[in-house]
Protein backbone atom coordinates (compact mmCIF):
# COMPACT_ATOMS: atom_id res chain seq x y z
CA UNK A 1 0.00 0.00 0.00
CA UNK A 2 1.17 3.50 -0.80
CA UNK A 3 0.22 5.46 2.31
CA UNK A 4 1.00 9.09 2.99
CA UNK A 5 2.13 9.65 6.62
CA UNK A 6 -0.68 12.13 7.24
CA UNK A 7 -3.43 9.69 6.20
CA UNK A 8 -5.49 7.90 8.86
CA UNK A 9 -6.73 4.35 8.30
CA UNK A 10 -8.65 2.66 11.07
CA UNK A 11 -7.03 -0.68 12.00
CA UNK A 12 -10.34 -2.45 11.40
CA UNK A 13 -10.64 -1.22 7.80
CA UNK A 14 -9.93 -3.72 5.04
CA UNK A 15 -7.79 -2.02 2.42
CA UNK A 16 -6.08 -3.93 -0.41
CA UNK A 17 -2.28 -3.57 -0.42
CA UNK A 18 -2.34 -2.03 -3.91
CA UNK A 19 -4.48 0.95 -2.87
CA UNK A 20 -2.85 4.40 -2.95
CA UNK A 21 -3.86 6.70 -0.07
CA UNK A 22 -2.79 10.34 -0.33
CA UNK A 23 -2.31 13.15 2.18
CA UNK A 24 -4.91 13.74 4.90
CA UNK A 25 -7.26 10.96 3.79
CA UNK A 26 -9.42 9.21 6.40
CA UNK A 27 -10.76 5.65 6.11
CA UNK A 28 -13.23 4.41 8.71
CA UNK A 29 -13.41 1.07 10.55
CA UNK A 30 -16.25 -0.49 8.52
CA UNK A 31 -14.76 0.33 5.12
CA UNK A 32 -13.57 -2.26 2.59
CA UNK A 33 -11.55 -1.09 -0.42
CA UNK A 34 -10.50 -3.49 -3.17
CA UNK A 35 -7.41 -3.42 -5.36
CA UNK A 36 -6.25 -0.64 -7.66
CA UNK A 37 -8.10 2.24 -6.01
CA UNK A 38 -6.55 5.69 -5.67
CA UNK A 39 -7.44 8.22 -3.01
CA UNK A 40 -5.97 11.65 -3.70
CA UNK A 41 -5.66 14.11 -0.83
CA UNK A 42 -8.37 14.85 1.78
CA UNK A 43 -10.68 11.98 0.81
CA UNK A 44 -12.99 10.62 3.53
CA UNK A 45 -14.55 7.16 3.20
CA UNK A 46 -16.54 6.07 6.22
CA UNK A 47 -19.60 4.16 7.37
CA UNK A 48 -20.37 0.60 6.28
CA UNK A 49 -18.94 1.17 2.79
CA UNK A 50 -17.68 -1.39 0.31
CA UNK A 51 -15.58 -0.12 -2.60
CA UNK A 52 -14.72 -2.31 -5.60
CA UNK A 53 -11.68 -2.23 -7.85
CA UNK A 54 -9.93 0.63 -9.66
CA UNK A 55 -11.99 3.51 -8.32
CA UNK A 56 -10.46 6.98 -8.19
CA UNK A 57 -11.36 9.55 -5.52
CA UNK A 58 -10.26 13.14 -6.05
CA UNK A 59 -9.67 15.66 -3.25
CA UNK A 60 -12.41 16.33 -0.71
CA UNK A 61 -14.77 13.62 -1.96
CA UNK A 62 -16.87 12.36 0.96
CA UNK A 63 -18.20 8.82 0.74
CA UNK A 64 -20.40 6.92 3.18
CA UNK A 65 -21.40 9.59 5.66
CA UNK A 66 -24.81 9.60 7.32
CA UNK A 67 -27.78 10.53 5.14
CA UNK A 68 -29.12 14.07 5.40
CA UNK A 69 -32.64 12.63 5.69
CA UNK A 70 -33.82 13.55 9.21
CA UNK A 71 -36.10 10.49 9.36
CA UNK A 72 -33.02 8.26 9.60
CA UNK A 73 -32.56 7.11 13.21
CA UNK A 74 -29.11 5.58 12.99
CA UNK A 75 -29.92 1.96 12.15
CA UNK A 76 -27.68 -0.29 10.00
CA UNK A 77 -27.18 1.05 6.49
CA UNK A 78 -24.51 0.84 3.84
CA UNK A 79 -22.94 2.02 0.58
CA UNK A 80 -21.80 -0.38 -2.12
CA UNK A 81 -19.61 0.87 -4.99
CA UNK A 82 -18.59 -1.25 -7.97
CA UNK A 83 -15.51 -0.99 -10.17
CA UNK A 84 -13.89 1.71 -12.27
CA UNK A 85 -15.77 4.75 -11.00
CA UNK A 86 -14.35 8.26 -10.79
CA UNK A 87 -15.39 10.66 -8.03
CA UNK A 88 -14.14 14.16 -8.74
CA UNK A 89 -13.60 16.98 -6.24
CA UNK A 90 -16.18 17.49 -3.47
CA UNK A 91 -18.47 14.64 -4.55
CA UNK A 92 -20.73 13.37 -1.77
CA UNK A 93 -22.29 9.90 -1.59
CA UNK A 94 -24.52 9.30 1.44
CA UNK A 95 -25.48 6.09 3.20
CA UNK A 96 -28.91 4.59 2.85
CA UNK A 97 -31.68 5.40 5.33
CA UNK A 98 -32.77 2.86 7.92
CA UNK A 99 -36.52 3.32 7.40
CA UNK A 100 -36.38 1.93 3.88
CA UNK A 101 -33.84 0.10 1.68
CA UNK A 102 -30.83 1.14 3.73
CA UNK A 103 -28.49 0.88 0.75
CA UNK A 104 -26.96 3.40 -1.62
CA UNK A 105 -25.59 1.52 -4.61
CA UNK A 106 -23.26 2.55 -7.43
CA UNK A 107 -22.37 0.23 -10.30
CA UNK A 108 -19.37 0.33 -12.63
CA UNK A 109 -17.54 2.91 -14.76
CA UNK A 110 -19.52 5.97 -13.70
CA UNK A 111 -18.17 9.53 -13.66
CA UNK A 112 -19.27 11.87 -10.89
CA UNK A 113 -18.00 15.34 -11.74
CA UNK A 114 -17.13 17.99 -9.18
CA UNK A 115 -19.66 18.76 -6.45
CA UNK A 116 -22.23 16.20 -7.57
CA UNK A 117 -24.33 14.58 -4.84
CA UNK A 118 -25.81 11.10 -4.50
CA UNK A 119 -28.34 10.94 -1.69
CA UNK A 120 -29.55 8.01 0.41
CA UNK A 121 -30.84 4.83 -1.23
CA UNK A 122 -29.99 5.91 -4.78
CA UNK A 123 -29.16 3.24 -7.34
CA UNK A 124 -26.78 4.40 -10.08
CA UNK A 125 -26.22 1.61 -12.57
CA UNK A 126 -23.30 1.59 -15.06
CA UNK A 127 -21.55 4.04 -17.40
CA UNK A 128 -23.45 7.10 -16.18
CA UNK A 129 -22.13 10.66 -16.17
CA UNK A 130 -23.20 13.25 -13.62
CA UNK A 131 -21.85 16.65 -14.61
CA UNK A 132 -20.80 19.36 -12.15
CA UNK A 133 -23.16 20.05 -9.25
CA UNK A 134 -25.81 17.49 -10.20
CA UNK A 135 -27.97 16.50 -7.22
CA UNK A 136 -29.78 13.18 -6.91
CA UNK A 137 -32.40 13.16 -4.17
CA UNK A 138 -33.17 10.03 -2.20
CA UNK A 139 -34.22 6.80 -3.93
CA UNK A 140 -33.34 8.02 -7.42
CA UNK A 141 -32.54 5.31 -9.98
CA UNK A 142 -30.29 5.96 -12.98
CA UNK A 143 -30.19 3.08 -15.43
CA UNK A 144 -27.20 2.36 -17.70
CA UNK A 145 -25.60 5.06 -19.85
CA UNK A 146 -27.52 8.03 -18.43
CA UNK A 147 -26.06 11.53 -18.74
CA UNK A 148 -27.21 14.31 -16.41
CA UNK A 149 -26.18 17.85 -17.33
CA UNK A 150 -24.62 20.30 -14.91
CA UNK A 151 -26.61 21.95 -12.10
CA UNK A 152 -29.57 19.61 -12.63
CA UNK A 153 -31.64 18.13 -9.83
CA UNK A 154 -33.61 14.88 -9.87
CA UNK A 155 -36.46 14.59 -7.39
CA UNK A 156 -36.78 11.72 -4.92
CA UNK A 157 -38.03 8.35 -6.18
CA UNK A 158 -37.61 9.32 -9.84
CA UNK A 159 -36.18 6.88 -12.37
CA UNK A 160 -34.18 7.81 -15.45
CA UNK A 161 -34.23 5.10 -18.10
CA UNK A 162 -31.18 3.75 -19.89
CA UNK A 163 -29.45 5.85 -22.55
CA UNK A 164 -31.43 8.94 -21.58
CA UNK A 165 -30.03 12.44 -21.26
CA UNK A 166 -31.04 15.26 -18.93
CA UNK A 167 -30.09 18.73 -20.15
CA UNK A 168 -28.18 21.15 -17.94
CA UNK A 169 -30.01 23.14 -15.23
CA UNK A 170 -33.04 20.86 -15.39
CA UNK A 171 -35.43 19.84 -12.64
CA UNK A 172 -36.68 16.29 -13.13
CA UNK A 173 -39.82 15.56 -11.10
CA UNK A 174 -41.15 12.48 -12.95
CA UNK A 175 -39.62 9.42 -14.59
CA UNK A 176 -37.61 9.86 -17.79
CA UNK A 177 -38.21 7.22 -20.48
CA UNK A 178 -35.32 5.13 -21.76
CA UNK A 179 -33.58 6.75 -24.74
CA UNK A 180 -35.33 10.06 -23.95
CA UNK A 181 -34.02 13.62 -23.90
CA UNK A 182 -35.47 16.03 -21.34
CA UNK A 183 -34.74 19.62 -20.47
CA UNK A 184 -36.17 22.51 -18.48
CA UNK A 185 -36.64 23.89 -14.98
CA UNK A 186 -39.65 21.58 -14.88
CA UNK A 187 -38.26 19.13 -17.37
CA UNK A 188 -40.17 18.33 -20.55
CA UNK A 189 -39.54 15.53 -23.01
CA UNK A 190 -37.89 16.87 -26.15
CA UNK A 191 -37.67 13.66 -28.14
CA UNK A 192 -35.12 10.87 -28.20
CA UNK A 193 -31.43 11.04 -27.37
CA UNK A 194 -30.33 10.69 -31.00
CA UNK A 195 -26.71 11.64 -30.46
CA UNK A 196 -26.35 9.33 -27.49
CA UNK A 197 -27.85 6.41 -29.41
CA UNK A 198 -25.41 6.92 -32.27
CA UNK A 199 -22.48 7.14 -29.87
CA UNK A 200 -23.56 3.83 -28.34
CA UNK A 201 -23.53 2.27 -31.81
CA UNK A 202 -27.27 1.77 -32.22
CA UNK A 203 -27.94 0.91 -35.85
CA UNK A 204 -29.88 3.17 -38.20
CA UNK A 205 -32.71 0.65 -38.24
CA UNK A 206 -32.88 0.52 -34.45
CA UNK A 207 -32.97 4.30 -34.18
CA UNK A 208 -35.66 4.65 -36.84
CA UNK A 209 -37.78 2.00 -35.14
CA UNK A 210 -37.49 3.85 -31.83
CA UNK A 211 -38.43 7.07 -33.57
CA UNK A 212 -41.54 5.56 -35.14
CA UNK A 213 -42.58 4.04 -31.84
CA UNK A 214 -41.98 7.31 -30.01
CA UNK A 215 -44.21 9.17 -32.47
CA UNK A 216 -46.91 6.51 -32.27
CA UNK A 217 -46.92 6.60 -28.47
CA UNK A 218 -46.68 10.34 -27.86
CA UNK A 219 -48.20 11.85 -31.01
CA UNK A 220 -50.57 9.23 -32.39
CA UNK A 221 -54.37 9.29 -32.40
CA UNK A 222 -56.53 8.17 -29.49
CA UNK A 223 -55.91 8.20 -25.76
CA UNK A 224 -52.46 7.48 -24.40
CA UNK A 225 -53.30 4.06 -22.91
CA UNK A 226 -54.66 2.85 -26.23
CA UNK A 227 -51.63 4.11 -28.14
CA UNK A 228 -49.35 2.34 -25.68
CA UNK A 229 -51.25 -0.93 -26.09
CA UNK A 230 -51.14 -0.71 -29.87
CA UNK A 231 -47.41 0.03 -29.82
CA UNK A 232 -46.73 -2.98 -27.62
CA UNK A 233 -48.42 -5.22 -30.21
CA UNK A 234 -46.88 -3.51 -33.23
CA UNK A 235 -43.30 -3.49 -31.90
CA UNK A 236 -43.42 -6.78 -30.00
CA UNK A 237 -40.21 -7.97 -31.67
CA UNK A 238 -38.20 -4.80 -30.97
CA UNK A 239 -36.46 -5.24 -27.62
CA UNK A 240 -35.66 -1.55 -27.25
CA UNK A 241 -39.20 -0.36 -27.89
CA UNK A 242 -40.58 -3.08 -25.63
CA UNK A 243 -38.24 -1.97 -22.84
CA UNK A 244 -39.43 1.63 -23.24
CA UNK A 245 -43.08 0.58 -23.09
CA UNK A 246 -42.43 -1.64 -20.08
CA UNK A 247 -40.73 1.28 -18.32
CA UNK A 248 -43.75 3.52 -18.97
CA UNK A 249 -46.25 0.89 -17.85
CA UNK A 250 -44.42 0.37 -14.56
CA UNK A 251 -43.81 4.01 -13.70
CA UNK A 252 -45.14 4.90 -10.25
CA UNK A 253 -44.47 8.64 -10.60
CA UNK A 254 -45.76 9.17 -14.10
CA UNK A 255 -43.36 10.10 -16.87
CA UNK A 256 -41.99 13.37 -18.19
CA UNK A 257 -44.16 14.22 -21.21
CA UNK A 258 -43.48 16.31 -24.33
CA UNK A 259 -43.99 20.03 -23.95
CA UNK A 260 -45.90 22.36 -26.22
CA UNK A 261 -42.69 23.45 -27.92
CA UNK A 262 -41.21 20.03 -28.57
CA UNK A 263 -38.97 20.03 -31.62
CA UNK A 264 -39.16 16.85 -33.64
CA UNK A 265 -35.77 16.00 -35.13
CA UNK A 266 -35.75 15.06 -38.77
CA UNK A 267 -33.77 11.85 -39.00
CA UNK A 268 -33.09 10.00 -42.22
Amino acid sequence: MTLHPTAIIDPKAQVHPSVQVGPFCVIGPEVTIDEGCVLHSHVVITGHTTVGKNNIFFPFSSIGHRTQDIKHKGGPVQVIIGDGNTFRENVTVNQGADYDIGLTKIGNNNLFMACSHVAHDCDVHNNCILANSVALAGHVVLEDNVIVGGLSGIYQYCRVGRNAIVGATSGVYKDVIPFGSVYGSRAELEGLNWIGLKRKNFTKEQILSLRRAYNDIFHGEGVFAERLKLARAQYANDEFVVSMIHFIEHSENGIVLPGMNEKMDEQD
